[in-house]
């Protein structure tokens, strides 16, 4: 027994302290790395009390390293719709930070667009102190009430997900919960983040974390087959088919695949007003902007008049559709949506991602060319606005013929609802340009 007692290793030999933690494994830094990781590199923000020692540890990650730039904005709904234009823009995912309640506030239009549009955007806004949880204390920048999830109720309907991050022990699942979910589901998503945390090393937040990896979405092989089956018989048997490209094959990430089926099949192609740059314009197949009794000219007589249309991705909203006035048929289309075909009055078929059933059906399509060749018969190409006299009012076509000759394939149009839609309506857009 005494031997056994003298085998033991004396306290003093024993370890006394736990590794360190390094200095840039702390909440902030992590946020950075994540959102450089998903093609965040820039995030827009508005400065805040709540959110400056965050702002402090995002901008220490910097982008040589793998971080993030930070890009001051002048105010919080400014901040979000760079970050929705960066979504836009294909470059990943969107981000932006503001303060508690004022900035959450101001910022949360622009995020709703984003829900509205399926554009994936990460909202982070600096919360209240961890301590301040359950203290029943009211706080500056609320509505003076010891309840600090009003802002959190507000973004509840205009997000896919919400975080709320007071403790480091769920930080790191929480954030990249939060992330992830807004790639999978390309939609906005809402991250508060306590004021006193993002400083702070804890061990979860390791300098290179475990990187991304998201289950691909798959179509299920019998739905998809069934469905291209049943619409290349739909197809096929008609004369003069035509395919219509909409606003959610941006989110489907399908407009390559729409490409690549119009280029098989022969059908003339058109676009909805909201899918404007989804579609090349300079394909040669190209027949214009699909706005019932608005549309450009001679479209719609060749999309209305057709006894098959596709319908890849459309939204039938009071705007797109003129006050619900388009002449086309149910039983005559094919709407395509991001994971559904319904062919006519039915049949309907789940479970199909649009770009695999794009892609399938390209092979099956019969060459059909007629609807184009009509559409090239009656076409008459749109002559030129008169020139103004020196000191003569400027007229909308004439301000409008200057526009088009800025646009190239760098430019990118941003047009406000009502006039300037209308009329960028009429714009050509070049190859590249959206």
């Amino acid at each position: 027994m005494a031997a056994a007692v003298d085998s033991l290793p004396s306290p003093s030999s024993s370890p006394t302290t736990a590794p360190s933690i390094p200095a840039n494994s702390t909440l902030g830094r992590h946020l950075a790395r994540r959102l450089a990781e998903v093609g965040a590199r820039d995030v827009f923000t508005v400065p805040g009390d709540f959110n400056l020692t965050l702002l402090d540890e995002v901008e220490a990650e910097q982008p040589s390293g793998g971080g993030v730039r930070l890009v001051g904005c002048c105010n919080e709904l400014n901040a979000a719709y760079a970050a929705d234009g960066y979504a836009r823009a294909g470059r990943g995912v969107g981000a932006c930070a503001v303060t508690f309640t004022v900035g959450g506030l101001s910022a949360i239009n622009a995020v709703a667009g984003a829900f509205s549009e399926n554009l994936p955007l990460v909202c982070v806004v600096g919360g209240p102190s961890s301590n301040d949880y359950g203290s029943n204390r009211v706080l500056h920048h609320t509505i003076g009430l010891p309840d600090f999830t009003q802002e959190l109720r507000c973004f509840q309907n205009v997000t896919c997900y919400q975080a709320v991050v007071n403790n480091l022990e769920d930080a790191h699942e929480q954030i990249d919960t939060a992330i992830s979910t807004a790639l999978k589901e390309s939609k906005p998503v809402y991250i508060s983040i306590s004021c006193n945390l993002p400083s702070i090393p804890h061990p979860t937040f390791s300098h290179h974390p475990v990187p991304f990896f998201l289950s691909p979405r798959l179509s299920n092989q019998m739905s998809l087959e069934a469905a291209v089956e049943a619409a290349a018989a739909f197809l096929n048997k008609s004369v003069k088919p035509v395919l219509v490209g909409g606003p959610k094959m941006r989110v489907a990430k399908a407009c390559k695949s729409f490409v690549e089926m119009a280029d098989a099949s022969g059908y003339p192609i058109a676009v909805m007003p909201s899918a404007k740059g989804l579609v090349p314009e300079h394909h040669s197949r190209f027949i214009g902007t699909y706005w019932g009794a608005v549309s450009t000219p001679f479209c719609a007589e060749i999309v209305e008049s057709a006894d098959a249309y596709l319908f890849a991705g459309p939204i039938f909203n009071d705007y797109s559709s003129v006050g619900y006035s388009l002449l086309i048929k149910k039983e005559k289309a094919i709407i395509v949506q991001p994971d559904r075909v319904v062919i006519g009055n039915g049949p309907a078929f789940g479970c199909i991602l649009m770009k695999d059933f794009f892609h399938a059906l390209a092979s099956r399509l019969k060459k059909n060319t007629t609807a184009y060749e009509n559409y090239s018969r009656i076409f008459v190409p749109q002559g030129e606005p008169i020139s103004s006299d020196p000191g003569e009012p400027l007229r909308v076509n004439v301000l409008f013929k200057h526009v088009q000759t800025m646009l190239s394939g760098s430019s990118a149009v941003i047009s406000e609802t009502g006039d300037s839609w209308f009329n960028c309506q009429k714009l050509k857009l070049p190859e590249g340009c959206g």
